[in-house]
């Protein structure tokens, strides 16, 4: 029996801990040293348990892909359109029109407050909390509190007058 290098039981449990059987891993792992063989006839390999490590989980990869083919079935467009569809069809062109309408109106509102209002609200509204706003621009949580209300009051202030409601649909 030819004696086996110091890493093969951290690798074979890499490998267990993915779920392979026993058997699996250590055929995994014979095939990621014969690719390190090759390899390092090249190139000298540096970190060989490294590249093993790499070698293994591509190759555990690979097999689990072969194994499942059903990864890669075809599904017809139609299928796709009824479970989700690209196109709202709630939606009409007058309510698409009539919402673009109201975030230009927001546009134009927000041009009017700083610069610095406006970029931090457009990154609250993107998705980025208070701390990291404030991180980001070296402020407050509490002056970005206040840059994001100064936004929404102007944005309040200078609503459309027949839907008191306009506004505070688009920023919610």
């Amino acid at each position: 029996m030819v004696p086996r290098p110091a890493h093969f039981e951290r690798l074979l449990h890499f490998l267990r801990r993915k779920g392979r059987s026993r058997e699996d891993a250590e055929d995994l792992i014979q095939e990621a040293m014969l690719r390190l063989h090759v390899y390092g006839q090249q190139v000298p390999v540096t970190h060989e348990e490294a590249f093993l490590r790499q070698a293994v989980r591509n190759l555990s990869v690979d097999q689990h892909r072969r194994e499942r083919p059903d990864l890669r079935k075809g599904v017809p467009i139609d299928d796709l359109e009824t479970r989700s569809p690209l196109i709202d069809p709630v939606s009409t062109p007058e309510q698409t029109l009539e919402s673009e309408q109201r975030l230009g109106h927001i546009r134009a509102v927000l041009d009017r407050v700083s610069r610095r209002t406006r970029e931090i609200y457009f990154a609250h509204r993107a998705g980025y909390s208070y701390a990291e706003i404030a991180d980001h621009m070296g402020v407050s949580h509490v002056a970005i509190k206040r840059h994001i209300a100064r936004a929404l009051l102007a944005i309040m202030e200078h609503g459309e007058p027949e839907d008191s409601g306009t506004a505070n649909r688009a920023v919610e």
